[in-house]
């Protein structure tokens, strides 16, 4: 069964007598282990498409499934615990707290769900060795690099053990070596953590650690 499934999903905003439809029966089913990208110009629909996916947004019509929960029948409460959850945010920017070191801004996460144990932080350095910060834990984020941020912050998108990693132009701040070490590090633990995941990117070059690749285009999602 597919970890997120989207069934002719529409989203219209109306503004006075204006409508306008961002996303236009929009069907998408992803499985676990599977990395798929969604390219597509400006204003074509994508950041619709992930803040619904995401839980962000709801619909205006069509199935939003996420981990064979359907979230457009369920309270504000119940998605919000779907959202901390269930799915984990990998954004253009780091996002990280400055005054926290690396090991916390992924604790951050289960202090939000709940309480630390043991094995949270046990968790926590086995992400973070995984991903090559073994050696980082300790450091503020203006001790790293850019490509180390980024990967503090794959590592906590994973950090609630998630159903689903939802990936935001995730290269768009990073020169061309680190968008790569990026992007394979997110298909790897994707792979190795059977993860459902999507990535939204203008970046053309990233497409190959990819499974599957969509074009959205004026609110239509093809695939390539």
């Amino acid at each position: 069964m597919a970890e997120i499934s989207l069934q002719n999903v529409n989203k219209v905003y109306q503004e006075g007598e204006f409508t306008t439809t961002a996303l236009k029966e929009l069907s998408l089913s992803v499985e676990k282990g599977e990395f798929i990208a969604i390219i597509g110009p400006s204003g074509s629909g994508k950041s619709t498409f992930l803040s619904i996916a995401g839980a962000l947004l709801k619909a205006t019509s069509g199935q939003v499934i996420i981990d064979g929960v359907d979230i457009a029948s369920i309270s504000e409460k119940e998605l919000s615990k779907v959202r901390l959850s269930k799915i984990g945010f990998i954004l253009q920017t780091s996002n990280l707290l400055p005054y926290l070191p690396v090991i916390d801004q992924l604790l951050v996460v289960k202090k939000m769900a709940g309480k630390v144990v043991t094995a949270d932080r046990d968790f926590a350095q086995e992400l973070l060795n995984d991903i090559g910060l073994g050696n980082k834990m300790k450091k503020y984020p203006h001790q790293l690099s850019g490509g180390e941020r980024q990967r503090t912050a794959i590592a906590r998108a994973f950090m609630n053990n998630p159903s689903i990693i939802l990936a935001d132009e995730p290269t768009a701040n990073l020169d061309t070596k680190r968008a790569h070490e990026v992007v394979s590090l997110i298909a790897k633990e994707v792979k190795a953590r059977h993860k459902a995941a999507i990535m939204v990117t203008h970046d053309e070059r990233m497409l190959s650690y990819c499974d599957r690749v969509y074009r959205m285009e004026d609110g239509i999602l093809t695939e390539e």
